[in-house]
């Protein structure tokens, strides 16, 4: 990531920060402190990531690995990429959601590998639902301690869950991700034939419910990491506990917010991402936000969704035959190799 590129981020982060800040009505008690709070996370964000990014390049560039390009660096940041990010998020702040159609066009352009899909997501897409979440995080009542408590459960899950898909081997994300796409596409299903639970009228949530709640955002958090996105799967779980929908915005948009960044800085870390795809998210992203939460608001969006449906199924089902796919060659290699290491000890010993 060059130094203009750095630049270029963070004055976009601070850009949104005051933009949003100005068109922002009043607002007072925990709305303003959790406004206050993801502000600052996209201050934190847009300094880190590429402080870190450029940190480890440098490393990797001491440690002899800069001949060759680090994973990240094997491809540039395109006009595909800026374009996929502003239309991807300009049709999530809609609600049709980013990760599902993001991952169908990464796999159909085979633009990176499948494994540095997840982190990809959580890292490109950050800086756009911040955004989200700044604008429309304060229009909604619900309340606080539901609020505050999922949204942490959410990031704890968001941690613990970058840390083991970032170890995962190419043919587990592989399969994980099929998954995710396929259960992607039945929500959608589930959406456009109005199977989606009749929304209750609670702002908050008793004892059983609550504790239910908050372990099931710990989980989506974690999954959130493997490229499941969040919003359908809490609004369902919510509507079921009896959470009045539009109670469920608020929690949804700044799980998301605040668990992206802290999930992402983790695939940063381990170098199981595209920093140029990401690039491009993170920077066509937030234009759109702007204007489909500002000047869009709604348009007609069922035949959009009948259209996710087929492209995210048919990504679905590319992923999980790659996921199957085997190379002969390479599980004889594989196989001759555990091999000499059970038969080298006994060797040792005559």
């Amino acid at each position: 990531m060059t130094r203009a590129l750095r630049a270029l981020v963070g004055a976009l982060g601070i850009a949104v920060v005051a933009l949003i800040a100005w068109l922002t009505p009043p607002v007072s008690g925990i709305t303003r402190a959790l406004l206050g709070l993801l502000s600052a996370m996209v201050i934190w964000f847009v300094w880190r990531w590429p402080q870190l990014e450029q940190r480890l390049a440098a490393s990797e560039e001491a440690a002899g690995s800069g001949s060759s390009g680090t994973r990240s660096e094997r491809v540039a940041t395109r006009p595909f990429d800026l374009a996929l990010g502003f239309v991807t998020n300009f049709f999530d702040t809609l609600g049709i959601g980013n990760f599902a159609p993001t991952t169908a066009a990464l796999k159909f352009t085979r633009r990176i590998s499948d494994e540095d899909i997840p982190g990809t997501l959580n890292v490109g897409h950050a800086l756009p639902v911040l955004t989200e979440a700044l604008i429309f995080i304060a229009a909604i009542v619900v309340d606080p301690r539901l609020l505050v408590t999922m949204i942490v459960a959410a990031i704890l899950g968001a941690w613990l869950g970058a840390g083991v898909v970032a170890r995962l081997p190419r043919r587990a994300i592989q399969i994980g991700m099929g998954t995710a796409l396929a259960i992607a596409a039945l929500l959608f299903v589930a959406a456009n034939l109005h199977w989606m639970p009749l929304s209750g009228a609670a702002t908050g949530l008793s004892s059983s419910r609550f504790a239910l709640a908050v372990g099931g955002n710990f989980v989506l958090g974690a999954l959130m990491t493997l490229g499941i996105g969040l919003y359908a799967p809490c609004l369902i779980m919510l509507s079921l506990l009896g959470l009045d929908s539009r109670a469920a915005f608020p929690i949804m948009m700044g799980s998301c917010a605040f668990l992206m960044p802290v999930g992402g800085i983790r695939f940063v870390r381990t170098r199981r991402y595209s920093a140029p795809v990401a690039l491009g998210l993170a920077i066509g992203g937030p234009p759109a936000v702007l204007l489909a939460g500002y000047l869009i608001k709604s348009i007609p969006l069922f035949w959009l969704r009948w259209l996710v449906v087929c492209v995210v199924l048919y990504a679905a089902a590319m992923m999980l035959t790659s996921a199957r796919r085997r190379t002969r060659p390479s599980d004889r290699a594989a196989r001759c190799a555990e091999l000499e290491a059970a038969v080298r000890p006994s060797r040792g010993g005559e």
